[in-house]
């Protein structure tokens, strides 16, 4: 029988191959599928954090474009059927405008993090679904890169006057009476205003991220142009 033959039908009986044999399915090497998917996600990490990184790179971009919190979007909707929402038009563009400036420390982090790819994760990924890597990626990175985000954006919007501008809100939102007035506050979960902003803000710009380094992932995986190196072609082609 076929080697290759013999080594998926061990596969089918659930019987555990090493990590070599698995390669050899595919007629890989053990190190070319870690350094292919290495490979990959920093292609697919670099180009998602330039664009999101250029002006309007989050706040041009509808699929990415980070939105104040509920509570504060409907006030917000509020004043500027009235033409009295500029205050918190350019609190929503500091938002965008921190999550653009802190995307070269994000791609500092995603490259550390390519690199720590084991062999045994690699031989999974290659051959995963269209967002393996970038999946793989976010489970490693995303505490890491939280901690990174949220005080960043603190910082930004601290600066900005961004809270300020929340207070007299704030204010109004807890004064507010009756049913509605309570249900705001529950769903603040205990939190402030601006912590609140601060969180939100920080994940999306997480999710931003991630969207993008996965649809830079799809586009190698399924189209030969953009493989644009040798191990991305032997690899994924």
């Amino acid at each position: 029988m076929h080697r290759r033959t013999v080594l998926l039908s061990l596969a089918g009986l659930g019987l555990s191959l090493s990590p070599a044999a698995q390669a050899a399915q595919w007629g890989l090497t053990e190190r070319q599928a870690a350094d292919g998917v290495r490979a990959a996600l920093r292609q697919a990490a670099r180009l998602a954090t330039n664009q999101l990184g250029q002006r309007d790179g989050f706040f041009g971009d509808p699929q990415v474009r980070i939105p104040l919190p509920s509570r504060v979007r409907d006030v917000q909707s509020m004043l500027r059927r009235v033409g009295l929402a500029g205050q918190l038009d350019d609190l929503e563009l500091s938002i965008n405008r921190a999550a653009e400036a802190v995307m070269p420390a994000v791609q500092s982090i995603f490259l550390d993090a390519v690199q720590s790819i084991s062999l045994q994760d690699a031989l999974g990924i290659v051959r995963g679904g269209d967002r393996s890597a970038t999946d793989y990626l976010e489970r490693r990175t995303s505490d890491s890169l939280y901690a990174l985000v949220r005080p960043r954006m603190e910082q930004t919007l601290e600066s900005s006057g961004a809270y300020r501008t929340l207070q007299p809100i704030e204010q109004r939102l807890n004064n507010q009476g009756g049913f509605l007035g309570g249900l705001m506050r529950s769903r603040s979960g205990g939190r402030s205003l601006s912590e609140q902003l601060t969180d939100d803000a920080s994940r999306r710009t997480l999710s931003g991220v991630f969207h993008y380094v996965g649809e830079e992932e799809r586009a190698i995986r399924r189209d030969p142009v953009n493989r644009t190196t040798d191990i991305l072609r032997r690899v994924f082609g």
